[in-house]
């Protein structure tokens, strides 16, 4: 009997081992970190099973669509005003000069000889009229409501960059809304008369240039008749004193 109970001893011995390795034999992988560096790892010894390393999975952004961020664009920059030579410190306003203002030969039917000068304040065109039917235009700027003149006057003085003097009464009037006037300005591309002016008879008036070329077509002006810089150089060379000159 006592050998009976020895020999069950032995077995239940032996199965339970067994059954130990059979449990062992199939034992979960070790997840480790990428990052084989770290301390703990060579708390592992070096049994037979060898540790599985797992690579941590690379998560690709999705590219971003409609609502993206995208770089904000800074606002154009505005134009810098210029700012005018009569009215110093008020902004100049600039305007494109309409096509119909540049130079241009035109057929003109006048009774006038070559060589005189009509200027048509209404429809703001200065007319040189020439051979065969022709005229030269040009694109001016002329008085404003309450200088409007008209009438036939020679050229009497050309000059090139004119100094300017502002009338006194011009001063006086100015002074009232507020611009107050220089007594004199030295000629040059700050000066309103412009590059070129064309005196007539013994009047204040004149065909000058400009430094707001954007007012031609406009009537603008204290009575004078004002071009482009370019055109008024134009004109200058074309006409000579004692050019007569017919204002309507």
């Amino acid at each position: 009997m006592k050998q009976l109970v020895l020999a069950a001893a032995l077995f239940g011995i032996v199965s339970t081992a067994a059954l130990a390795d059979d449990r062992y034999a199939t034992r979960p992988p070790v997840v480790l970190s990428p990052d084989l560096t770290a301390p703990w790892i060579n708390q592992l010894g070096g049994g037979a099973v060898r540790p599985v390393v797992y690579q941590r999975p690379v998560i690709r952004q999705p590219q971003r669509g409609i609502f993206q961020r995208r770089a904000l664009r800074q606002a154009p920059q505005a134009a810098p005003q210029t700012v005018s030579a009569i009215n110093p410190g008020i902004p100049s306003i600039r305007r494109p000069i309409e096509p119909q203002f540049l130079p241009q030969m035109v057929d003109y039917d006048t009774t006038e000889k070559p060589g005189t000068i009509v200027i048509d304040t209404n429809n703001r065109f200065l007319y040189l009229v020439m051979e065969g039917g022709k005229a030269r235009r040009y694109g001016v700027g002329v008085g404003k409501p309450g200088f409007e003149w008209a009438g036939a006057h020679k050229i009497t003085r050309k000059t090139e960059w004119p100094d300017w003097t502002p009338p006194s009464e011009m001063i006086s009037r100015e002074a009232a809304k507020g611009h107050y006037l220089p007594a004199r300005m030295d000629g040059g591309p700050e000066n309103p008369l412009g590059a070129r002016a064309m005196y007539l008879g013994s009047t204040l008036y004149r065909i000058h240039g400009t430094n707001a070329p954007w007012s031609i077509g406009s009537a603008v002006s204290s009575g004078c008749i004002r071009l482009r810089n370019e055109d008024v150089v134009d004109l200058y060379d074309r006409v000579n004193v004692g050019t007569r000159v017919i204002v309507m």
